[in-house]
């Protein structure tokens, strides 16, 4: 899978999630800053994303994705 395609389905679901115009999701999207996310809703987002692509994101990888692009990037390597 392409990062272009990572990056549309993750664009997908925080336009669900956050309730957000998918087009104002970019790579440098900050989920707190810019989608005011707090802690239970990236815990809710980390476990999409495990049902989404499979597999699982530890607690301190999860601590590091910060912004669209982190977890596209992360997702990506996972891949690999």
């Amino acid at each position: 899978m392409s990062e272009q395609e990572i990056f549309d389905k993750i664009q997908a679901l925080i336009a669900d999630r956050f309730e957000i115009d998918p087009a104002k999701i970019t790579n440098a999207t900050n989920f707190k800053q810019d989608l005011s996310a707090d802690s239970l809703d990236l815990v809710e987002f980390v476990l999409t994303l495990e049902d989404t692509f499979g597999g699982e994101i530890s607690d301190e990888d999860a601590d590091k994705l910060n912004t669209v692009g982190d977890v596209v990037q992360y997702i990506a390597a996972q891949q690999k």
